[in-house]
């Protein structure tokens, strides 16, 4: 297949609320639009920009997706078939420019082959998606009203942002208002200290804690934290290639790898990470690309093994007040896939004109 013609778009979305973590508060999330032509089909990918993580800008990812992935992807084409090749000659450059192309050659070779993306990964069937919501950091009374709204759309499982003073009352507010039926996950982004996060789990455990997102910042703390907190673990930051999760299962880290394409490098890299460590796919906050995508994976991870079991962080697009398309649909707290070739997105031209950068 003769690759044409490369569009890279930025462009941002905008939170209804501020998004706050313990790294920092976003009032807008700056994305990344691909669209890759090839005689007459179009692949669409997505990735963001890492900013609160401390990575590149949309200009940057841009920059490279232009100067580095394109020459090498137009040099060799794309053969449906062997989709991975063509993947691997972007490889080296960083993780964000590479899955946005990953992600829309993927889209390129299911369109091709008259298949979604979850079948020509390896999955059986499309199912619901089942999500968790997500609640920025905020002040009991804000919180016991964003925990109701999500609550009367059906949802079951709630991640907290943590790391932050309050967040014991946080938590324990949706478990006041929600009760013991719900699922709550904590999410640290690395804040803590080893005795920090000991202390501070400690007092959130009693108020039942499914699983803690990154409670430290490096792998060796978390293994050494699992030592004094009986809480399931789930890498994040710490793991951002296939070898740090060989890692983490060497120094018995973690339990469960919370995956994001686009942290990660692509949907190849995300399979090769569960297929190490059980897995879940977590949002980078992008765009309707970039969650269709990873509702595919999740297809893929059930299908081929190490699926972790629990709600995927996949429902945020809620928390935005635009959008540029439509891609998986949310049903309360599921997510449908189209039952079409490919990712199933459509862009809505005039909402991505109005938002691009």
């Amino acid at each position: 297949m003769r690759l044409e013609l490369l569009e890279v778009i930025p462009y941002s979305l905008p939170f209804r609320e501020p998004y706050v973590t313990a790294r920092g508060e976003l009032r807008e999330r700056r994305l990344l639009l691909i669209r890759i032509h090839a005689e007459g089909l179009v692949g669409l990918g997505e990735t963001a920009s890492l900013s609160l993580r401390g990575g590149a800008g949309v200009e940057t990812i841009a920059g490279q997706i232009r100067d580095r992935c394109w020459p090498a992807l137009v040099d060799g084409g794309l053969d449906p078939a062997r989709i991975w090749s063509a993947i691997a000659r972007c490889r080296g450059g960083m993780p964000e420019a590479v899955a946005a192309v990953d992600i829309a050659l993927h889209d390129l070779a299911a369109k091709a082959s008259n298949r979604p993306v979850w079948a020509v990964l390896g999955g059986d069937e499309a199912k619901s998606v089942v999500c968790n919501a997500t609640l920025p950091a905020a002040n009991p009374t804000a919180t016991r009203g964003i925990a109701e709204s999500w609550s009367a759309e059906g949802f079951r499982t709630f991640k907290l942002k943590v790391g932050l003073p309050g967040d014991v009352t946080q938590v324990a507010t949706v478990r006041e208002t929600l009760g013991p039926e719900v699922a709550i996950r904590v999410d640290a982004n690395g804040a803590w200290s080893v005795g920090g996060a000991a202390e501070r789990l400690g007092a959130l455990a009693r108020h039942g804690i499914e699983l803690a997102e990154q409670p430290v910042g490096t792998l060796e703390q978390m293994a050494e934290l699992r030592k004094r907190v009986r809480i399931r673990f789930a890498a994040d930051e710490s793991l951002v290639a296939p070898r740090d999760a060989r890692r983490a299962l060497e120094l018995e880290a973690c339990e469960l790898a919370a995956i994001k394409i686009a942290k990660v490098g692509g949907i190849g890299a995300a399979l090769e990470i569960a297929e190490t460590l059980p897995a879940y796919l977590s949002s980078a906050l992008e765009g309707p690309v970039g969650i269709t995508a990873a509702a595919h994976v999740a297809q893929a991870l059930r299908s081929r093994g190490g699926d972790a079991g629990v709600a995927h962080g996949l429902a945020t697009e809620r928390l935005f007040s635009a959008t540029i398309g439509r891609g998986a649909a949310a049903d309360g707290d599921l997510l449908k896939l189209r039952d079409c070739p490919g990712l199933g997105v459509e862009i809505d031209e005039e909402a991505l004109a109005a938002r691009a950068l």
